[in-house]
């Protein structure tokens, strides 16, 4: 006999029994579950004392498994109705996945096609067809892989540690999408398809938009990096992996890293170039971002092009320009929320600024982290060749900058927009980029384990949803601060304290699909990256620092 607690309701139990058996879920509401805090698919047959708690859209790690078990299923909507077409799967605006058929040599009606490829979801979803979990040895994978012209699937096997691949069938369909399942097709009810030049965008239900579909939002400005970042891919040969890999291993990774560089260096000198020709105009170079976009090293980088160009750039922290803590009111729940934008006396930032860019002194505050109040304020004056470069969570915020007629500011939002895959069926989301560069840093500045930074990422985002992203198609210019070859060098400084996160953790899924790509990647030797990269910012040694 074994005990189990399932929402606060305990049950002995005698025989062993699967997950999905212990709850009325009619709907197929809940896609996976905790036991004693490590994520499992529904399938599961426990058989030991454990507490149960059944996770539904909700929740982020429910939603990665919905959201790969809906690529599955799009993926065999495709083979059973148009055999011949290829896609591959990215990320892309809207929080939605972008479906692009990678053969289409004609034109297609493309709204059809994706009224046929609803039809046969619909029609799969209806069968309720079970996921079914097999392992194959990765010999037996490649040979599956070859009969199915899944090349890019093979590549990288070569790279795999492991001596087995996890397939999942449905049906007559088999492929493999490096994460747990939901267990068959009725999951899928909720998503949307909608034919999005040249391809579909896919969205479904988000943990961050209280498990509903998010309201579709256009961002023409944040699409255009995407497709650039995706052409640059196609010029270094670094789509996936394995060809970033053959990259690292070749007597040209110097080249490798060194036109990634150059890449950043020549946006930087692109961007230097629009504010120079409308200096006359632009007083206030506004940057924003999501956390670990680079911004620091960005900025600085930014106000030295500035200087070659003839400019005198001044920075100005929004930092100090918090409220005294006492000043601060709680939110509803009685907490400090220091993400806030009422949390800046904005109202003194908009009259010192415009004062600034009217040829008059101020005096700038200073504020004391430590003790939580402003201590002191410098005198400020800047002439009409010094233009101001705020950067800072709310930096496109309107409310922040009302009083600085537009054709003042420059707005740029920075974000790390990496177009890699696994293989065409499994993108590397930009988010986890981003948590690879937090963990890397916090470990590195600030000796703070990765369970601890995984810990506070929910946290993180919700910050970026409701003060960042709202704000991003305003941006003059946005900046994509990936390095291709990036996740070669974090890896030796990510996976160690990834691994050390143990299985039983509620945070150990998070690590886990860090480490399922992060894993497949070879080294380059950390002393290629130049002491003024943006990527110094994370593993250290930035010539900037010293």
């Amino acid at each position: 006999m074994f005990v189990l607690k399932i929402n606060n309701q305990t049950r002995e139990m005698t025989m062993k029994t699967r997950l999905m058996d212990l709850i009325e879920d009619p709907n197929k509401e809940y896609f996976v579950a905790l036991v004693n805090h490590r994520l499992r698919e529904l399938t599961y047959e426990v058989s030991y004392d454990a507490t149960i708690e059944f996770l539904n859209s909700k929740n982020p790690d429910a939603v990665y498994v919905y959201e790969s078990s809906l690529r599955f299923l799009v993926a065999w909507a495709f083979k059973n109705i148009y055999p011949d077409f290829k896609i591959k799967f990215n990320y892309s605006i809207s929080r939605s996945i972008f479906c692009q058929i990678l053969n289409l040599e004609h034109q297609y009606d493309m709204k059809n096609i994706v009224a046929n490829v609803i039809t046969e979801i619909n029609r799969l979803i209806e069968a309720d067809l079970p996921f079914i979990r097999k392992i194959v040895s990765n010999e037996e994978a490649v040979l599956f892989y070859k009969e199915n012209g899944y090349d890019d699937k093979i590549d990288i096997i070569r790279y795999r540690p492991e001596k087995n691949v996890h397939l999942y069938t449905g049906g007559e369909y088999t492929n493999y999408m490096y994460g747990y399942m939901v267990p068959s097709t009725g999951y899928l009810k909720s998503f949307v398809l909608r034919a999005y030049h040249p391809g579909i965008l896919i969205q479904y239900p988000r943990a961050e938009a209280g498990g509903n579909i998010p309201r579709f939002e256009d961002a023409p400005i944040y699409g255009r990096t995407l497709k650039e970042a995706s052409r640059w891919a196609d010029t270094t040969s670094a789509k996936t992996i394995a060809d970033v890999n053959r990259q690292a291993k070749s007597k040209s990774v110097v080249e490798f890293v060194q036109m990634s560089e150059v890449r950043q260096s020549a946006m930087l000198s692109d961007l230097g170039n629009k504010i120079k020709a409308d200096i006359e105009n632009i007083r206030l170079i506004a940057i924003a971002g999501p956390s670990s976009s680079g911004k620091t090293t960005f900025s600085t980088r930014l106000k030295i092009e500035l200087m070659t160009k003839g400019l005198k750039p001044v920075m100005i922290s929004l930092d100090d320009y918090y409220l005294n803590r006492e000043d601060i009111l709680p939110d509803e729940n009685g907490q400090v929320d220091l993400e806030n934008i009422n949390t800046l006396d904005y109202a003194l930032f908009n009259q010192n600024m415009l004062s600034l860019i009217q040829g008059d002194e101020v005096e700038i505050p200073h504020f004391d982290f430590t003790i939580g109040r402003r201590t002191h304020y410098k005198k400020m004056r800047i002439d009409e060749s010094s233009p101001i470069i705020i950067e800072g969570i709310h930096a496109l915020n309107e409310t922040l900058t009302s009083t600085i007629p537009k054709h003042q500011k420059f707005k740029i939002f920075i974000s790390p927009q990496l177009q890699m895959n696994i293989d065409n069926h499994n993108p590397i989301s930009i988010t986890d980029i981003r948590l690879l560069r937090r963990i890397v840093r916090d470990k590195k500045f600030r000796n703070s384990p990765a369970i601890q930074t995984i810990s506070m990422w929910p946290s993180v985002r919700r910050g970026e949803f409701r003060w960042i992203y709202p704000h991003q198609e305003n941006a003059d210019y946005v900046f994509n601060s990936s390095l291709v070859y990036e996740l070669c060098v974090m890896k030796k400084y990510a996976m160690p304290t990834l691994l050390e996160i143990d299985r039983n953790s509620e945070y150990f899924m998070t690590a886990n699909r860090l480490l399922k790509f992060l894993k497949y990647f070879v080294d380059i030797d950390e002393k290629l990256v130049p002491c003024n990269s943006l990527l110094r910012e994370f593993i250290g040694d930035s010539c900037f620092n010293v």
